[in-house]
């Protein structure tokens, strides 16, 4: 498929599939013409990109983790690196879960203020 069928198929810009690919996370074949094509697996592979990049990897950590996804060879290293992002995404999720729970109290005292005709106040 070609790269704008592609980008409507996985949600996202053609822009960003180029950048993608100047990252060495997506490659493509050249027609004769120059346009890029890219196989009907491509669109997973993009999902893919696409929550690594939301759980806060950068592109140079999805670049060592992808061949790995894809062949299931693993080396020492690797393994290291793959913890050391899972205990990163931790402390995110540990981090954004403290953040709620502070917005779930504000929320409850600004009610209940709000409730009993008194000002709210969120500190």
């Amino acid at each position: 498929m070609r790269i704008g069928e592609l980008a409507t198929k996985a949600g996202v810009s053609v822009r960003a599939l180029r950048y993608y690919e100047e990252q060495n996370l997506l490659a493509s074949e050249r027609s004769p013409g120059g346009q890029r094509h890219y196989p009907d697996s491509a669109v997973k592979h993009v999902h893919l990109i696409q929550e690594m990049y939301q759980a806060g990897l950068p592109s140079k950590s999805i670049a060592e983790i992808l061949p790995y996804l894809a062949t299931g060879m693993v080396t020492p290293p690797l393994l290291e690196r793959l913890a050391a992002e899972r205990e990163r995404i931790d402390r995110q999720i540990s981090a954004l879960a403290a953040t709620r729970d502070r917005l779930d109290a504000g929320i409850a005292e600004a009610a209940a203020n709000a409730a009993a005709g008194a000002r709210c106040r969120l500190a």
